[in-house]
């Protein structure tokens, strides 16, 4: 059974940072793509960032150039980087275990969330 643990979220300013993590049980996660998603109150979900089993990523053009995915796979964690944090990013984002062909396609794993709030 797949599990998937995020943290990391909170309180932050604009023009602030946060790194987000996902742990990863119960799959083989080194041959995994691995995704982030968010939702925003009223919003639907959105893929943010993904990244390959061999590191290849792709981002929302929302956040290219502020956030930044990485995995360790001997950890079986991924990790989500965002600097320059906007209001805007405020959301609930949540870990996904997908596939890559192309691109990343999600699959129907998810962890529970983390919320980040970006407020004065």
């Amino acid at each position: 059974q797949v599990q998937l643990v995020e943290s990391g979220g909170g309180l932050v300013q604009p023009g602030g940072s946060l790194r987000l993590s996902c742990e990863a049980s119960g799959s083989i996660f080194s041959i995994n793509a691995m995704g982030w998603y968010r939702q925003a109150p009223g919003k639907e979900r959105e893929l943010v960032a993904a990244i390959s089993s061999s590191g290849n990523t792709n981002y929302a053009d929302s956040v290219k150039g502020r956030f930044t995915i990485s995995r360790d796979n001997a950890k079986n964690t991924v990790y989500l980087q965002m600097n320059s944090l906007k209001p805007e990013d405020t959301a609930v984002y949540y870990c996904n275990l997908g596939s890559w062909h192309f691109g990343y396609y999600g699959m129907d794993y998810w962890g529970k969330g983390t919320r980040v709030t970006v407020s004065l």
